[in-house]
């Protein structure tokens, strides 16, 4: 990627603004570029931030989030916007996708849910980059990759932070990883290794080829697939 992807956080909460913000600081490939409470801050920082994603709470104090978005658009603003908000109803939702919300948190929320939908819009983003034309297959991929398939991490011996870590990794390579590469960058065993691996796998996360690298027995290479 060509760089942080920039990110404006508008909470009326001081605390949830915060954790946020914290949030999005452990993840890589992002940085908070600002904050906001209420709408006018909001479409004022946006104008002057130019940030790539907002994190928005859609119940404001002086604007619902919609009409900023719709305010946003008007003005020829493209930037994305992911919801975060504890509304559920279903003519809401409906309309934060009609104005393309790329995605929709419901509040409240695990770093896992949030690390999550953070990491299938980077990879969404990604798939835009130096491109000027896309296939169907380009398409289907780039609107599939927004919606992310969660593998269940309650199997024995799989631990969410060894997961996260091995997710990581295989997201930001930039060509498919053997278990040994993996290992030695998580810091874990190749048997471990191999173990999350098969698990993404089983989950529909990550693929894997034969790599043949010289004489001898060939090795499996990882790849990520969201």
């Amino acid at each position: 990627m060509s760089g942080a992807i920039r990110v404006l956080i508008v909470e009326d909460e001081p605390l949830t603004a915060e954790a946020h913000a914290a949030y999005v600081a452990r993840l890589d490939g992002f940085t908070v570029v600002g904050s906001a409470a209420t709408g006018r801050a909001m479409l004022a920082a946006v104008a002057a931030e130019q940030p790539d994603l907002v994190l928005l709470d859609l119940d404001l104090p002086d604007a619902h989030g919609l009409q900023l978005v719709r305010a946003l658009r008007s003005a020829g603003s493209a930037v994305d916007v992911i919801a975060v908000t504890a509304a559920q109803d279903a003519r809401g939702v409906k309309n934060a996708i009609a104005l393309g919300i790329v995605q929709y948190l419901v509040k409240p929320f695990s770093f896992r849910t949030f690390a999550e939908r953070l990491t299938t819009y980077r990879e969404f983003r990604r798939r835009f980059e130096d491109r000027r034309t896309l296939t169907q297959a380009d398409i289907d991929q780039s609107l599939g990759s927004l919606r992310p398939t969660t593998p269940p991490d309650h199997e024995k011996g799989i631990a969410r932070e060894t997961l996260d870590a091995v997710q990581q990794v295989l997201a930001r390579a930039t060509e498919a990883a053997s278990a040994s590469e993996v290992a030695e960058a998580v810091g874990i065993s190749r048997v471990t290794a191999r173990r999350y691996l098969e698990h993404l796998i089983a989950a529909g996360q990550a693929g894997k080829d034969v790599r043949h690298s010289g004489p001898g027995r060939p090795e499996y290479a990882y790849r990520w697939l969201r």
